[in-house]
């Protein structure tokens, strides 16, 4: 019985270690972003040179599912997909520890799998090890949100105006959502346009039909649920923008009087100053024509008193 019951242990302790080898962890990687795939082994001592490391794609429907390769130590690219020729790395510092994780560069749509890293060991045969599984999830980051609205005048409560809401190169599709402020209930858009692009990312545009009110405030928020990320863009009633708006163009309009009649005194100061110095100028010139008369007259007279 003692037997038995040590046997369904071991058997036990067996089948645990197995699943909990192959718990699934799900990596998040933006596009673009190098991606780090887990696979730890918390054992013995291991050595290099008795090791072979597989990533592979899970995925049974994949022509080409090797990823990556180490063998006896050395990287070994006979078999690994094109795919992924140039952009697999594995930690050389972390081996000898027993991290097989994997480095993937630049990932793109086409890395979205479920991968698999198997360990095997060779001593008097060659046993797994090691196994986990690892599945990468994408997302991209989208825009800022752009909210564009009616500017709201006085008199116009009551008539229905119309909000848009736009946001660009995310991934995945985003969850849209229109709030007014004022309660913070939810609003139902009038439209919801999403438009895949050829790099896997998404647009989205959406448009609000509301009717106007004395204090309307509005948000528009784009919620990215893989990134846990939401942006948004809120709208508040101009009344204030306008009224300021107005005391600048009246403030304008005072500091254009201003420098018109600035530039009338200086004309006016410039004018003086030339009718000045044109009176100097006649003065002096008088007095010369003057002095110059005395002198012939003197001349005149010498000529007349001098005997013949």
């Amino acid at each position: 019985m003692e037997l038995r019951g040590y046997r369904y242990l071991v058997l036990l302790l067996h089948i645990l270690r197995a699943v909990i080898a192959l718990e699934e962890k799900i990596i998040v990687s933006k596009l673009g972003d190098n991606a780090t795939l887990s696979c730890i082994y918390r054992g013995t001592e291991l050595h290099l040179k008795s090791l072979r490391v597989y990533w592979q794609i899970a995925d049974d429907q994949e022509d080409c599912s090797v990823v990556h390769a180490l063998i006896s130590g050395q990287d070994n690219e006979s078999e690994q997909c094109i795919h992924f020729k140039n952009r697999t790395q594995l930690f050389w510092d972390r081996l000898e520890n027993g991290d097989f994780s994997l480095l993937l560069l630049n990932v793109s749509q086409s890395d979205k799998h479920r991968y698999k890293c198997v360990v095997l060991q060779k001593t008097e045969y060659t046993k797994v090890i090691h196994q986990a599984a690892v599945v990468l999830s994408l997302a991209a980051s989208y825009s800022q949100p752009i909210l564009s609205g009616p500017i709201r005048n006085s008199g116009s409560a009551g008539e229905e105006v119309t909000f848009s809401c736009k946001s660009s190169n995310g991934y995945p599709e985003p969850n849209v959502y229109w709030i007014n402020k004022t309660d913070n209930s939810h609003l139902h858009p009038s439209e919801l346009e999403i438009t895949p692009h050829t790099n896997g990312t998404y647009s989205v545009f959406s448009t609000l039909k509301v009717k106007a009110t004395s204090n309307m405030q509005i948000e528009c928020s784009i919620e990215n649920k893989v990134l846990q990320e939401n942006l948004s863009a809120n709208y508040t009633q101009q009344k204030q923008s306008n009224h300021s708006s107005t005391e600048s163009q009246k403030d304008l309009g005072k500091n254009g009087r201003g420098a018109q009649a600035a530039g009338v005194v200086s004309i006016v100061i410039l004018i003086g100053l030339l009718v000045v110095l044109t009176c100097w100028l006649w003065r002096r010139r008088s007095s010369r024509l003057v002095s110059h008369t005395d002198v012939l007259s003197n001349e005149d007279k010498g000529e007349l008193n001098s005997p013949v």
